[in-house]
């Protein structure tokens, strides 16, 4: 596999994060930690041996074999190269933000994505708690944008190492001091942010789908500023499903998406009104 800095951006962003997390924990967790972290890294092990070793390969192919041909959106010889490089960034964003407001309308990728969402707390070990086959879709549907696009390949490596830092970030157990809080939500998804999308309630589970930027979900009203009764308030997870240890085995989070309903969650529409008043 060629070497590709998003690896590096990601063991630095995860050490950071998780020394971040160890010193200013937002909320006690509701299952033993060593067994959420085997459970979710053998998960994150599996996904890594179906798509992230292509993953980190093949857009930036994509984008170089691009480079030459007359096709893409942004392969354009008139486009100033400075303006290329910050459209990728905005659009690619732009993708990954309509490829999660699909995870939550479409039944079937929602079947995939709920093994996210049916983590009963939030913490850094959550960006790794993500169905093999989801993870599939999304890498698919991200070169797919690139294909489209035809960015400049160092535009697609780091809006790569954006995503990978972003990852670890809005998934931590952590919160920042009240005043950074507020400013740097204005520019990008900050934990607080995105903690309100993976609560229980399914109103504000269809809201905040953003990546790096809050904009996308601004501009599409989806945007969600804080939870009902208060970040305190905020119970993570999904509705139905029983909480305990078995729930981080491999075992479960990978036949969750083939389960009935019934087996363990209540019925749930992912085509919920995803309209914010």
């Amino acid at each position: 596999m060629s070497f590709h800095p998003y690896w590096i951006v990601f063991a630095i962003s995860f050490l950071v994060i998780g020394e971040w997390e160890t010193r200013s924990r937002w909320r006690a967790l509701s299952v033993r930690e060593e067994r959420r972290w085997l459970g979710h890294s053998a998960l994150a092990v599996l996904a890594i041996a179906l798509t992230w070793g292509l993953a980190r390969v093949i857009p930036v192919a994509v984008a170089a074999a691009a480079a030459g041909s007359p096709f893409g959106l942004l392969n354009r010889p008139w486009l100033p190269e400075p303006l290329a490089w910050i459209l990728a960034l905005l659009l690619l964003d732009l993708a990954r933000y309509a490829m999660h407001y699909a995870h939550h309308r479409i039944p079937m990728l929602w079947r995939l994505h709920k093994v996210h969402h049916s983590d009963p707390d939030v913490d850094l070990s959550t960006g790794l708690r993500a169905h093999p086959l989801d993870s599939l879709v999304i890498q698919g549907g991200h070169w797919a944008a690139v294909a489209l696009l035809a960015p400049p390949a160092g535009a697609v490596v780091l809006a790569e190492c954006l995503f990978a830092f972003q990852s670890c970030f809005t998934h931590a157990n952590a919160r920042l001091p009240e005043l950074i809080e507020r400013r740097l939500r204005r520019v990008v998804v900050t934990p607080d942010l995105h903690r309100i999308h993976h609560s229980s309630r399914e109103e504000e589970q269809a809201g905040n789908f953003g990546d790096v930027l809050p904009w996308w979900d601004k501009l599409f009203r989806t945007y969600i500023a804080a939870p009902e009764g208060g970040a305190a308030a905020l119970v993570p997870g999904l509705r139905g499903l029983r909480t305990g240890d078995d729930h981080h085995t491999l075992w479960f989070m990978l036949s969750l998406p083939f389960r009935s309903e019934g087996d363990s969650l209540e019925t749930r529409d992912p085509l919920i009104q995803l309209e914010r008043p």
